[in-house]
This record gives structure tokens, C-alpha cells and sequence, in this order.
């Protein structure tokens, strides 16, 4: 089968004059949008790039971005999104790592760019814009010199190529480079249509940076796939979320738990406007049970999903008819996926019991960039760990327990944080809560749990510890808390556990 690029093709042929992409005060057709990404596709081909080279962009939403999706997928290049939330050095990192030598990037990153010039293998360098910046062409006037038909990549396109290197986030040590195939992508726009019945009418709100494979693949992608119409945020900003869902008829919307709760408490969720929404579903990170009772008791029925940047990231998700009597679970998974809970030998567990989840199916990665160990470590007999601890019900659902890495034993029992995290979202007053393990010498670890609360709430280590104690057994409680304006998240919206065990040890 062709690569993801035909899309476009077959959509300006089908619907041309539909909506495809609205991005601010810019809104382009099927037929406009295929045909810039043919001129973008003849342009990069014009400045020497050819099939598997890979190219980097370092931007806000845009709809540059999803012309570089496509641009890539048409000729067979790789594409590696940068992180623009990233220390210079571990951008650096990433490109010399890929061995990247070509930069799209916006204007407001240029001092950026011209750092990692004598840092990376960088050599070629486009701003997006009409305006030619020292050393970077002008991406506007470079679409503007090609012809807009399409283009002929110097090799074969096939759902097999490499598309996207996926960087995972690096919470310890060096990011992974995930290797994602156009089938992965494809995959995954079949899954998640399947999963939240996206059709060509619908218009879906992206809201997750581009840099996070949520971003491409929930649903920048499959709306695309499906003939819709995507609209994109530039950068999440809960008001203007809120407006935008009202004045662009928004359809379906997809976040991760962070945005849900900065969108709870904005002023302007009253207003009503989000309960337009036809599905609204969380992911990458846990969904405090009690988020998903406060958005039913404003009419809105959110829905907890679960994936990875090594699954692009689709895997599992809970139907909306059981999102509220089941939350907590992550549901069954996607249509094309199968799972597995096995015990540390690999051997299959029973239903109620925990351990490893392991995922199979057409839209997980290939392979770790330049990691044959990563990857072998990575894969068993053609299943991937995940490195979540889960266990499936007698119904078939999966409820995940935590990371293997967050697990803490204490007194010779385990503690999964996610657990007592949801416990303390059950105090009102709580906006943000975190549980890490610290060392201990007599039981070998105890939890702190590490709390934001909401803007003018007050709560004490007593209140917060008092309540757990009747919630939970003795050796999960906490044995202290500590209180934080805010925690520190990374750009996929999951806490930075690392951190806070570094800063409250």
C-alpha cells in the first residue's frame, strides 16, 4: 500500500473545497492543502534531500507542521519533531543523534537555531514566514518557486518507510529515538476512527504540541485520514481552548489530564460550551477517578485513553457508555492491538492479577534509532513493554497500577503512586497532587506526597494525611506532605517525578 502522502491526493480529489486544516485566521481546503505540500515536498527535493534523510522542525502548532508531516511522508523522509521546551544541549543531543542536517523552524526560535549550528550536523536551515532570516530560506517563498504537482520521490513509498522519530521524553537519562513506519501512522488513524467513531464531518481541536506524538496522532492525523476538518491551538491556553470549541463547532477534543484540570478551573468552563463536545478523552498520564465525576456533574463525559510514543500512540481506551462506572480503567484495546500481563518470566497472568503490560499490533514502532540493545531489550518474541504495571478484570478491562520505575516498596509491600494520587484528588481542595518513594531506614522506603492546591484553598500535612488513613491501608499513606505552587510537568503534560524526588528527598 502507498505511504500516508496519497492522502492528501485522494481527499483533494474526493472533497477538494472541504476544510482540512483551520490554523488562526488561516483556513486551507483539501485541494490548497495538497498542494502546498507538493510545492514544500519539491522544495526540500530542490535543496538535496532524498528518501530516509531526516529532517527536524522546531515550532509551535502550525499548519506548517502538518505540511511537513506530509511533505516528509510524500518523498519517504524521516521526520524528527524537536521539543522546544529543551535545554540547548539536549537538542543537540537529539540531532547529532539522528544525524539531522536540515531545520525547519519558526522565527521565534532563530537564536535557537544558530546556536545548534556549530553543535549538530546542521547544514540546511528554513524559517517559517515570508521573511528571509541570516543563514535560513524563507519557507513561504520556497513553496512559492515549485509547482504545485505532485511530487517524485527517488525511491518507492510504502507503509513500510520510516516516518517519525519519536524522542521519547527522557525523564531519566538519555531520550530513545522511537522509529515510527507511515504504517504506524496509518494504524493508528484506523484505530482511534474506530475508537471515538470520527467521521468526515466531524472537527476535532489540537491542542497537544506537535512535538508529542499525542499531537500528531490524537487526532491531527486520523482526522485527516477520515476527510475532516482539524483545528489547531498553537499552544494550550485554557480560555481560548474554551473559545474555540464554541466558535469552530468543536467535534471531538483529546488532552491529557493536566489540560482537563487547568480547563475545570478556568472561569470560562461554566459557560457551558464544552458540553458540545461529542467525545472528550485523557491520556498520557493517570486520570484522577475523581476528575471524571466532575466533568459528568458539568455534563461532560470524559474518558480515560492509553497509549505511548512507541505505539503512536494508540492502545487502549474506555468506551464512553462505561467512562463514568469504570473509571480508573483504561478501557479494552483498540480495534488492531493485542495486550498480554505477564509475571517477570514473561508467562501469562490470570485476570485480578498484576504485572508487565505488553502490546502487539501494526501501529508499534519499529525500532529504537541506533539502539539495537534498547530495542532487544525493548521486544519479546514481537511484544513490546510497555514498563507499566496493569491487570485486567474478569470483563476485560485494564486498569493500569503504575511505571515500574515510580512502584516503592515498603516494609516488603508494594505502593503504587497512581493509587494514592487518586485518593488525595478526592480532597476538593487539591489541584495537582504527586506520590514519590524516598529512602527510609527502617522501611527501606515510605511515600511524600507532593501537593498543589487550588488558587486561594488552604490544607494541612494533618487534613491531607488524616483523610488518607481512612482511605487506604497503613503502609500507603504518606508519611509526609509537602506543599508547591505547582508541579513540574514535562510538554506531554506528565509529572517530573525525577525532579521531585531530586528536590524532596
Amino acid at each position: 500500500m502507498a505511504g500516508i502522502g496519497f492522502w492528501l491526493a485522494k481527499r483533494e480529489l474526493l472533497q477538494g473545497e472541504r476544510d482540512a486544516v483551520v490554523d488562526g485566521r488561516r483556513r486551507l481546503s483539501y485541494r490548497t492543502l495538497n498542494r502546498r505540500v507538493n510545492q514544500l515536498a519539491r522544495a526540500l527535493q530542490s535543496m538535496g534531500l532524498k528518501q530516509g534523510d531526516r529532517i527536524a522542525i522546531l515550532a509551535y502548532n502550525g499548519l506548517e507542521y502538518v505540511e511537513t508531516i506530509f511533505a516528509a511522508a510524500k518523498l519517504g523522509l524521516i521526520l524528527v519533531p524537536l521539543n522546544w521546551r529543551l535545554a540547548l544541549a539536549e537538542l543537540a543531543f537529539i540531532l547529532s543523534d539522528s544525524t539531522t542536517e536540515t531545520l525547519l523552524f519558526d522565527s521565534e526560535f532563530s537564536g535557537t537555531a544558530e546556536a545548534l549550528k556549530s553543535q549538530t550536523p546542521l547544514r540546511r536551515f528554513v524559517s517559517f514566514g515570508e521573511k528571509d532570516i541570516p543563514g535560513a530560506t524563507a519557507y513561504e517563498r520556497a513553496l512559492s518557486s515549485e509547482g504545485d504537482g505532485e511530487p517524485a520521490p527517488d525511491g518507492p513509498v510504502d507503509l513500510n518507510l520510516p516516518h517519525i522519530i519519536m524522542y521519547t521524553a527522557g525523564t531519566t537519562g538519555r531520550p530513545k529515538g522511537a522509529v515510527l513506519s507511515q504504517g504506524a501512522s496509518f494504524w493508528n488513524a484506523v484505530n482511534m476512527s474506530l475508537c471515538v467513531d470520527l467521521t468526515s464531518r466531524d472537527r476535532t481541536l489540537t491542542v497537544l504540541p506537535m512535538f508529542h506524538i499525542g499531537g500528531i496522532g490524537l487526532y491531527t492525523l486520523p482526522t485527516l485520514f477520515q476527510g475532516a476538518t482539524v483545528v489547531i491551538q498553537r499552544a494550550f491556553d485554557p480560555a481560548l481552548t474554551i473559545r474555540l470549541i464554541g466558535e469552530e463547532r468543536i467535534d471531538v477534543l483529546f488532552g491529557v489530564p493536566a489540560i482537563f484540570l487547568f480547563l475545570i478551573q478556568n472561569p470560562s468552563f461554566k459557560s457551558g460550551v464544552m458540553g458540545r463536545l461529542r467525545s472528550v478523552m485523557s491520556g498520557g498520564a493517570p486520570l484522577p477517578v475523581s476528575l471524571v465525576h466532575q466533568y459528568q456533574e458539568g455534563g461532560i463525559i470524559l474518558q480515560q485513553g492509553y497509549g505511548m510514543s512507541e505505539a503512536a500512540p494508540g492502545i487502549a481506551a474506555l468506551d464512553r457508555e462505561r467512562a463514568v462506572s469504570k473509571a480508573g480503567s483504561i478501557g479494552r484495546p483498540l480495534f488492531f492491538m493485542e495486550v498480554r500481563i505477564v509475571d517477570p518470566e514473561n508467562r501469562d497472568l490470570p485476570s485480578g492479577r498484576e504485572g508487565e503490560l505488553l502490546i502487539r499490533g501494526p501501529n508499534v514502532m519499529q525500532k529504537y534509532w541506533n539502539r539495537p540493545d534498547a530495542t532487544a531489550e525493548a521486544f519479546t518474541d514481537g511484544w513490546l513493554h510497555t514498563g507499566d504495571l496493569a491487570r485486567m478484570d474478569g470483563e476485560g478491562d485494564l486498569y493500569i497500577v503504575d511505571r515500574k520505575k515510580d512502584m516503592f516498596i515498603s516494609g516488603g509491600e508494594n505502593v503504587y503512586p497512581a493509587e494514592v494520587e487518586n485518593a488525595i484528588y478526592e480532597l476538593p481542595r487539591v489541584a495537582e497532587a504527586a506520590v514519590i518513594g524516598i529512602k527510609d531506614p527502617k522501611w527501606g522506603e515510605i511515600g511524600r506526597a507532593v501537593v498543589a492546591l487550588k488558587a486561594g484553598q488552604k490544607l494541612t500535612e494533618g487534613e491531607v494525611l488524616d483523610f488518607l488513613k481512612g482511605k487506604l491501608a497503613k503502609f500507603k499513606v504518606p508519611r509526609s506532605v509537602v506543599f508547591v505552587d505547582q508541579l513540574p510537568r514535562n510538554a506531554a503534560g506528565k509529572v517530573l517525578k525525577n525532579i521531585l524526588r531530586e528536590k524532596y528527598p
